[in-house]
């Protein structure tokens, strides 16, 4: 059944376009690669950390996720994830499992955008993020929400995008981390730093204390 139907709509890899695969070994070597410490405009008051540049197969597997519907690549991006955060602990960056419990926190979508995406992308590739650290205990905390009037960010300066974000990122009632947690905010791109920045503000006057910053991809 495969095979009639990779005859019929064949398979492209979700990085370059490769036929034949959902996700080409080319593709996953370069994500598989040391985070590079960011240095945003708005500064997020913790550690930022990308899995590389938003170019490339970062880009490519970002925008078919949120724009066309390739569920699958969650598994991919997950994976890229947790190697990254593996390697932010043998980097001293985080704290290890046997110190701290590790908490992944997606940065928030807009409900109209999650809707139309069939879910939020970001939050599932934190999921197979947490399924590839497996048997560390980890958790997916979707702890963060926009508030009414955000504005899609899209073409906005970075003036722009901290105005339109001020005051309008919320913290989900009932959704709460251990006091002995390693607490993690994920995202796909980061451009500005403003919806990190207003995330980590939100979430450290809830009590949640962010310990680093991890993307896809840096614009």
């Amino acid at each position: 059944m495969r095979a009639l139907f990779d005859l019929i709509l064949p398979r492209e890899c979700g990085g370059c376009g490769t036929v034949g695969t959902d996700w080409c070994d080319r593709c996953r070597a370069e994500l598989a690669v040391d985070p590079i410490r960011l240095a945003p405009r708005l500064e997020p008051g913790v550690p930022a950390w990308a899995l590389g540049p938003y170019s490339g197969p970062r880009r490519s597997a970002v925008i078919a996720a949120k724009e066309r519907g390739r569920r699958d690549l969650a598994r991919p991006l997950g994976q890229a994830l947790a190697g990254g955060l593996r390697r932010l602990r043998e980097l001293g960056e985080i704290d290890p499992p046997e110190l701290a419990v590790l908490a992944l926190v997606p940065a928030p979508t807009r409900t109209r955008a999650a809707r139309a995406r069939g879910g939020d992308p970001v939050a599932r590739a934190a999921r197979e993020a947490v399924s590839a650290l497996a048997p560390e205990p980890a958790a997916v905390l979707p702890m963060l929400k926009f508030a009414r009037g955000v504005r899609d960010s899209v073409g906005l300066s970075a003036r722009a995008r901290a105005r339109n974000l001020s005051g309008r990122i919320a913290v989900v009632p009932g959704v709460r981390t251990g006091r002995s947690g390693c607490v993690v905010l994920v995202d796909d791109v980061l451009t500005t730093g403003a919806t990190a920045s207003e995330s980590v503000r939100s979430l450290a006057a809830s009590g949640v204390v962010v310990d680093a910053v991890l993307v896809i991809g840096a614009a």
